[in-house]
Order: C-alpha cells, then sequence, then structure tokens
C-alpha cells in the first residue's frame, strides 16, 4: 500500500494529546485527593462527600454527549481550549471556597470543563490514529490516568502542607494546556481532511461499517453496563480509598494519597497495554479479560493486610483498566460516523455513573463504614457475565458480521 493510500498515525499529535489528557484529569483528580483535607475543614460528612463527586461527574456527564452531537456537525478544533477555561475558574474558586455550597458550584466548573474538552478530543485521537486505533486511544486515554494518579501525590506533597488555597497554583497546569491545545486545534484541519479522504477510498485503519440498529443498540446497552460496573469499582478507590487505609491500617493522610497514587498508577499502566493488545487479539477477548479477570482479587481484598491490600489493588486495577480503549473503539466501530457523540457519550457515562455509584458508595459508608463497601464492590466483576451479549465484531470489532 503506498504512501497515498496508507492511513498515517500522527505520534506527536497523540503524545500531545495524551501530555493535554493527563493536565486535564490532574486537575479533575485534585478533587478526590483534597477530600481529606475537605472533610476536616468543613466537618463533612460521607453523604456530602459523595454529593460533591456526584455533582462533578453529573456535570461533565450531562453536556458531553449534547456537545459531541454538535460537534459531529460542526466540528470545533478550538473548544477544548474553552473547556480548560472553565476548569481553571473551578480551580480558582475551589481554591478559596467559603463553604460546602461553593465547594459544589466549584467541582460544578471543572466538571463542565472536562465535558467541552473529551468529545473532540476523543475525534482528534481518532483521526490522528491512522491503523493503529488501540495505541492511539491507549495513549490518549493513559496520559488522563497518569494524571489522575498524579493528583493525590501532588495533593500529599503541596495541598496537606500548603492547605487548601494551593489549589490556586494549579492554574498554571490550565494555562499549559490551553497552549498546547491551541496547537492541536491549528492540526486538526488537515489530518481530519486527510481521515476523510482516506475513508472515501477505504484505506485499511478508517474503513467503515454500517451495523443493523439492534446490532447498535444491543451494543451500547451492553457497553454502557460494563462501564458502570467498572466506573462503580473504581469510584469506591477515587472517593473513599483513602478513608478505608486511613480507617483499617491507622495510615497518615500523605501515606494513604500515596497508596493511592499506586492504585491509579496501576490503572494508567492497563489502559495503555490494554489498548497496545486490543490491536493484536481484538476488543472483544481484552473486555472479557478485564471485566471477569479481577473477580477473586475482589472478592479476597477486603480480608487483606496492609501489603497484599498494595499488591491486590495494583492487580486489580491493571486489568480492569485495560478494557477501557478497547470499550470505547468498539462503541466507535459501532457509530463511525459519531465519533464526538461516542467520545462524549462514553467519558460522560465515566462521570455520572461514577458520580451516582459515590453518592450511593457513601450512603453505604456511612451506615455500615468504609469497609463495607470493599465488601460489597467485590461482586461487581460478576456483571462481567454480560459480555456474553455483546455482538461479535470481525477483526476485532471493525466489521459486522454477515
Amino acid at each position: 500500500m503506498t504512501t497515498a493510500t496508507r492511513s498515517r498515525t500522527y505520534l506527536s499529535v497523540l503524545v500531545v494529546l495524551g501530555l493535554s489528557h493527563l493536565l486535564n484529569d490532574l486537575m479533575q483528580s485534585l478533587i478526590p485527593a483534597a477530600y481529606p483535607i475537605l472533610k476536616q475543614a468543613y466537618a463533612l460528612d460521607f453523604v456530602q462527600i459523595g454529593m460533591i463527586t456526584l455533582t462533578f461527574q453529573i456535570s461533565g456527564a450531562l453536556l458531553q454527549p449534547l456537545i459531541g452531537m454538535v460537534t459531529d456537525r460542526h466540528p470545533a478544533p478550538y473548544s477544548p481550549v474553552v473547556g480548560m477555561m472553565f476548569t481553571l475558574s473551578g480551580l480558582v474558586s475551589l481554591a478559596f471556597a467559603a463553604g460546602y455550597a461553593m465547594i459544589l458550584a466549584s467541582v460544578a466548573l471543572i466538571g463542565i470543563g472536562s465535558s467541552i474538552f473529551h468529545p473532540e478530543a476523543t475525534r482528534m485521537a481518532r483521526y490522528a490514529a491512522g491503523g493503529r486505533q488501540g495505541l492511539a486511544q491507549g495513549i490518549f486515554q493513559v496520559g488522563g490516568q497518569a494524571g489522575g494518579a498524579l493528583g493525590p501525590v501532588l495533593a500529599a506533597l503541596i495541598i496537606v502542607p500548603w492547605g487548601q488555597p494551593s489549589l490556586a497554583w494549579f492554574a498554571l497546569g490550565a494555562l499549559l494546556a490551553m497552549l498546547l491545545l491551541t496547537w492541536i486545534g491549528s492540526k486538526q484541519r488537515a489530518i481530519s481532511a486527510e481521515f476523510a479522504a482516506l475513508r472515501a477510498r477505504g484505506s485499511r485503519g478508517v474503513d467503515v461499517a454500517v451495523h443493523a440498529p439492534l446490532t447498535i443498540g444491543i451494543g451500547l446497552v451492553v457497553l454502557t453496563l460494563l462501564m458502570f460496573t467498572k466506573n462503580a469499582y473504581s469510584e469506591s478507590f477515587r472517593s473513599f480509598y483513602t478513608f478505608y487505609l486511613i480507617e483499617r491500617f491507622g495510615l497518615s493522610i500523605p501515606a494513604a494519597q500515596m497508596m493511592l497514587f499506586v492504585f491509579l498508577f496501576a490503572s494508567a499502566v492497563g489502559v495503555l497495554i490494554g489498548g497496545i493488545i486490543g490491536d493484536r487479539i481484538g476488543r472483544y477477548r481484552i473486555i472479557w479479560i478485564s471485566v471477569l479477570g479481577p473477580l477473586p482479587l475482589t472478592l479476597i481484598l477486603p480480608h487483606a493486610d496492609l501489603f497484599w491490600t498494595g499488591v491486590l489493588t495494583i492487580l486489580i486495577n491493571l486489568i480492569m483498566a485495560s478494557a477501557f480503549a478497547s470499550i470505547l473503539l468498539y462503541a466507535m466501530d459501532l457509530l463511525p460516523n459519531r465519533i464526538g457523540l461516542i467520545g462524549g457519550l462514553f467519558y460522560g457515562l465515566n462521570f455520572g455513573l461514577g458520580g451516582v455509584a459515590a453518592g450511593g458508595l457513601g450512603m453505604l459508608a456511612d451506615s455500615y463504614g468504609v469497609e463495607a463497601v470493599y465488601r460489597f464492590c467485590a461482586f461487581l466483576p460478576l456483571m462481567g457475565l454480560l459480555a456474553w451479549f455483546l455482538p461479535r465484531l470481525d477483526g476485532g470489532g471493525t466489521r459486522a458480521p454477515h
């Protein structure tokens, strides 16, 4: 296949996208990383902590599919820059929030910023990927996961010793992200035009399959339920893991936040590995491995000592995170002409479903203790059996079955 007809992979664009995603999700991750400080400063209970997460997640979830639908029809290469402006304002207002209501308003601004960022950034990752879609989504998502992992570390090093106002310092990250996203926006027109031309010629890596409405409907419902299962378990860590470690093992806040970093870093590695392997063995197999593989480990976790809690945390989230790229690409293969919608829908689901889970788990923690959260969540991987109902797409999810 000649260069004129081969789908090109823009690695430099993907790396900058990944770095932008890192900065975006780093600023998001400061919210749960600051929970112990906010809980102490404002005398919050676990339900209020869960409501902060719910507000943040819902504010991101509601707008993302709508923004994705709009940008599918009217691409907006610079819209992620606008989203970063919302994130910047939310960080500054959270740093100087005077009460609980202001905390909720601040995290809502950060959620809105993320909702504007993801749909168009996902589209750009798709266009820049060429024939290496799993690798591209792995790079893009590992940036987000790595940013999420850095939040607890920076909270331990900066926010704990310097207090809530130090959150404002991270506005510099938003400014850097705006510069990077402006450069990406300048590249998007040429790359998207090349993508469209190659797809029209039927080039490898950009071909489009047409699926029956029933196939699309079943696939999206199953993928949504699988996403909920993964998000509910992951949210138990993001919102309550530090409290679990402090309560059960007597760790200090910085030590518990470093353990949270280990969990989030394992997720970042899992996303990248899953994306690369998914290109080789197919998305369907990766999803099965990811959703059911952690079950024995999640059942053991509530009964483990501190050392084995750390080991199991790494293994569980390494496996569980490996399917996110495959789930997203599976959905894109079902609706290949609605990349913005799929990006907004599934990143929105990440926010919305995670927020719903956080609210419910917060009530469970208040009623029965934070350890009950992990005894309950241990059974969530059983919902991975729903993967049985996924429509089989040939070639790892690029063509509909005949």
